[in-house]
């Protein structure tokens, strides 16, 4: 108690650290629930437990929202007991993930960067009625310090009646200065973001809450459920080489600066490895304006290679938040978290000139990209903030294998079973085959390029015949397609297993 009451630094909040139980006691049925978290990073434990402990045995259900996606202590522990009626808007827990799948959880699958404003607004059925923030410390006016992640934790605290504030102790109070808060106003009052480069402070240190509005604090020494991140094979190194090569053509071509534009890379072992893989490469002098920031990176800073990365969330294997910790001193020097509506903003984004990499389950001979649903019906995960970036970017990349489950799938198909991103949003798509640049194609020269560039062998003849059949029976149309068996792969796949 004494280490808590430590950081609260103002003596007059001392009285409101309760158990978690009786903060949890607060919730009642039907409440939308505004809490912390972005990518399993500084997201509330103890509270959550507590409250899923209350819902076993009184059977009621809340509204969840988080900036992301958050750890088993939270969006895992309310599914399995049922407590969670609606969530957003992002998630990717196993078991939560089933129960939107089974019709037990209405989900809303939101741009990253319109959460925070959607919910102030009351579009999504009303206010936030109790936030739930995780934070390292309490700074003697009330404000609070975050921990991992910033989210929309700061727009939370705002709209939110009750303020329930776990101080979580695994978390080092060193992160106190790495986080940048800046409020805008709704609007018609709204102002220019005043970001020119990516390591530009334009806030608070904190999220502004005040003494007042704090209506419970909570001890907590849970850490942060990281996942490990897949081994870097192959195909990983493959993508990579092709990206060093066509950014490489881009600087010969005049297009980009040697030191190239920032950066940005979404959540994942693929866009890890890709962003990791730039260690090798000949490019200095590089800088990051994302979401999430993982082990990639760090192996960047480490080798000298990027000045600064802003994002809004740490989103590390084990071992990488354990080198995070042990390194927090250097950087802190280096990296800055934002509110999501910061680091995903379209104004930022358009104005830094950022590249886009972001990750596809498949995508289609037009250049239709599909990232979020399994065979068109079940959600996998969520579009997260790559519609954000993927829309606004000064270069807009997407990777994926060319095939997946051994050759049973084919990750290029005639059809996207489920579109997220249009034709008009990617300019380069990478598998371990090659690159397709379809800057200023036709949709049929698209078409003729992902094949030839980026589909796997297996494969091509059936996507060529397609295309080629499509053309004729449509005489030449714009964009051909036979709607008699544009989903024919995706529906052999249910049937047989396979695609083939």
């Amino acid at each position: 108690m004494d280490e808590i009451r430590g950081r609260v630094r103002n003596k007059s909040l001392h009285s409101k650290i309760v158990a978690a139980e009786e903060a949890a006691a607060v919730i009642r049925p039907g409440m939308n629930i505004g809490a912390s978290g972005f990518t399993l990073a500084g997201y509330p434990k103890a509270v959550p437990l507590a409250l899923a402990e209350r819902i076993r045995r009184e059977k009621f259900r809340i509204n969840l929202w988080t900036g992301a996606s958050v750890g088993k202590e939270l969006d895992a522990a309310l599914a399995e007991v049922n407590g969670i009626a609606r969530r957003m808007p992002y998630q990717t827990s196993d078991g939560l993930r089933k129960a939107i799948n089974s019709g037990k959880v209405e989900y809303a699958d939101i741009h990253l960067s319109h959460m925070a404003q959607m919910a102030a607004a009351g579009f999504l059925g009303g206010k936030v009625d109790v936030a739930i923030v995780e934070a390292c410390a309490i700074t003697e006016d009330g404000h609070i310090v975050p921990t991992t992640s910033v989210g929309n934790s700061a727009s939370y605290v705002q709209d939110a009646d009750i303020v329930i504030v776990e101080i979580n102790t695994t978390q080092p109070v060193e992160l106190e200065g790495m986080h940048d808060i800046f409020l805008n106003q709704p609007a018609p009052n709204r102002l220019p973001i005043p970001i020119v480069k990516a390591n530009d402070r334009i806030g608070t240190a904190y999220i502004p809450c005040g003494l007042d509005k704090i209506t419970y604090i909570v001890p907590c020494n849970i850490p942060d459920a990281v996942r490990e991140l897949a081994a870097i094979d192959e195909n990983y190194r493959a993508m990579t080489a092709h990206l060093i090569e066509f950014l490489k053509f881009e600087i010969r071509a005049g297009r980009l600066p040697k030191n190239l534009l920032p950066l940005q890379s979404g959540v994942g072992s693929v866009a890890n490895a890709v962003v990791a893989g730039l260690v090798d490469s000949d490019f200095e002098d590089l800088t990051v304006y994302t979401e999430v920031i993982q082990d990639g990176m760090f192996d960047l800073i480490d080798a000298g290679k990027l000045t600064f990365a802003s994002g809004t969330s740490l989103t590390p294997s084990p071992a990488g938040i354990k080198r995070f910790y042990d390194n927090l001193a250097a950087y802190r020097q280096k990296i800055l978290f934002r509110p999501q509506d910061i680091s995903n903003s379209p104004e930022v984004i358009r104005r830094l000139g950022v590249i886009a990499m972001n990750t596809a389950i498949e995508f289609d001979i037009f250049g239709h990209v599909n990232s979020t649903h399994i065979a068109g019906s079940k959600i996998m995960n969520g579009i997260g903030g790559s519609g954000d970036f993927a829309r606004n970017a000064y270069l807009t990349f997407f990777f994926t294998t060319s095939v997946a489950k051994g050759d049973k799938i084919s990750s290029i198909v005639p059809m996207c079973s489920h579109v997220d991103h249009t034709e008009h949003d990617v300019d380069i798509f990478v598998t371990e085959r090659g690159v397709a640049d379809v800057r200023g194609l036709s949709p049929k020269e698209r078409a003729k390029v992902i094949i030839d560039k980026c589909a796997h062998p297996a494969y091509q003849p059936l996507l060529r015949d397609y295309l080629e059949r499509a053309e004729k029976s449509t005489g030449y149309a714009h964009t051909p397609h036979m709607l008699d068996e544009a989903l024919s792969w995706h529906s052999r796949f249910l049937k047989n297993g396979r695609m083939l």
